[in-house]
């Protein structure tokens, strides 16, 4: 296992800090360190904690000519007794390897993606926020920086590790969401990269969310690629349809949905209840339907970043239709209550999710 070389930030003043994170926003602000570990022909070495700041790259680096890079995203938070606590974030270390071996970059070890983690999030402890709703955001990534134009794998790599306290994902809270279902545009395909998280499956997202701004709305729903018929997923986060009896639909996993770590929770954790869930192939046509009867009794995304948020309202060029009359459902604020209960270390953990340090 490698060691942390640790060259110390200048810290910012606590009143600095104490005002950026009375309001953090999402993905605006940044804590004082960084990890770094690089990758050549020797594995794995050169393992950093320094200050936060710009990293220094060739014009020719392979990440910014052919998109091999990737990312991961996890939060860490203030628990009730003073610990800081991880959300399962053993399964964040297996995804990035699942992404690193689709897009031909080395694996890291799960120990020490684990280890850089707890590294700078123990550096950066003042910088967790203790405010409701509040949390520190963690996005490990690795980048392929061989300075070399040819179409290759790259030979050298750097994995890096920044935090962000974060606020609401959406700044409207948790209020019922509206969502653009997007006919234009593709996520992703079979045999593509939409299973994995690969930087550049959020490049081609963007449109179509610019788009969905355009229409009023706050998110994206795309569907496949072949037909444009089945649900896949909303922008960065997967979708649920709720029916009576708690009875929970989503789509499956067919190569072109990513397998969120809280699509797994919430799957698991509504099982553990004694409700179904049912993985089908889920169409947009069924979802308008279902809504206009008064068969679908909720709707709701779920992602490392918003948690869990209710879907009021859908739009797209073929009109709208309202789910349940745009309120968010028993359902929803049962599972994102309970969720968000184990996350902050408020209620029973009977999975072993969090992971604590003093």
């Amino acid at each position: 296992m490698l060691e942390f070389d640790i060259v110390p930030a200048r810290r910012r003043p606590a009143e600095e800090r104490a005002a950026l994170l009375a309001d953090p926003g999402f993905g605006r602000v940044f804590t004082d360190h960084m990890i770094t570990i690089k990758f050549g022909e020797d594995g794995w070495h050169d393992a950093r904690l320094i200050p936060f700041g710009p990293l220094s790259l060739s014009p020719a680096t392979a990440a910014l000519h052919y998109s091999q890079e990737l990312f991961e995203g996890l939060k860490a938070y203030a628990l009730p007794n003073g610990e800081i606590g991880l959300f399962r974030p053993e399964a964040n270390a297996r995804r990035l390897n699942a992404t690193a071996e689709r897009l031909a970059m080395p694996a890291l070890p799960e120990e020490l993606f684990l280890k850089a983690v707890w590294t700078l999030v123990e550096a950066d402890r003042d910088w967790v926020p203790s405010g409701e709703g509040q949390s520190l955001y963690i996005r490990p990534f690795m980048i392929a920086t061989d300075p070399f134009l040819g179409v290759r794998p790259s030979s050298e790599y750097l994995f890096a590790v920044i935090a962000s306290p974060s606020g609401a994902y959406f700044s409207g809270g948790a209020k019922p969401v509206t969502v653009w279902i997007s006919q234009d545009y593709s996520r992703a395909a079979p045999g593509g990269t939409g299973h994995v998280k690969a930087a550049a499956n959020y490049a081609v997202s963007l449109r179509a969310q610019a788009q969905a701004q355009d229409a009023g709305c706050d998110q994206t729903v795309f569907l496949d690629a072949v037909e444009q018929r089945w649900i896949e997923e909303s922008g960065s986060m997967n979708l649920f349809f709720v029916y009576e009896n708690s009875h929970l639909v989503t789509p499956p996993l067919n190569g072109s949905i990513l397998p969120g770590v809280t699509r797994d929770s919430v799957i698991r954790l509504a099982r553990h209840n004694g409700w179904t869930v049912e993985e089908r192939p889920y169409s947009v046509d069924e979802w308008r339907a279902d809504a206009e009867s008064g068969a679908l009794r909720e709707t709701f995304a779920c992602g490392t970043g918003v948690v869990i948020t209710a879907i009021g309202r859908a739009r797209s060029r073929d009109g709208e239709f309202t789910i349940a009359g745009a309120a968010e459902g028993p359902v929803t604020a049962s599972i994102r209550d309970t969720l968000v209960g184990i996350q902050r270390g408020r209620l029973e953990d009977p999975f072993g999710w969090s992971v604590r340090r003093p």
